[in-house]
């Protein structure tokens, strides 16, 4: 149970991070300018928490 509420946060974080990404992208100027490439790596970031939980979930899974 606690997996499934691991992976379903993950995945939020992610999709909060990709849609403000996207609005900051719609507003442009000098928003874009300063917040676009920030979001871009703090969505890496989460992408690569995200399946290192995932990854993580799934092993100790299958280990008992």
């Amino acid at each position: 149970m606690v997996g499934h509420i691991l992976i379903i946060l993950a995945l939020v974080t992610v999709a909060a991070i990709l849609i403000a990404g996207l609005v900051v992208m719609a507003i442009g100027g000098e928003v874009a300018g300063k917040w676009s490439n920030k979001l871009m790596r703090y969505r890496v970031l989460a992408q690569g928490i995200a399946v290192l939980v995932l990854l993580l979930i799934l092993y100790f899974s299958s280990a008992h």
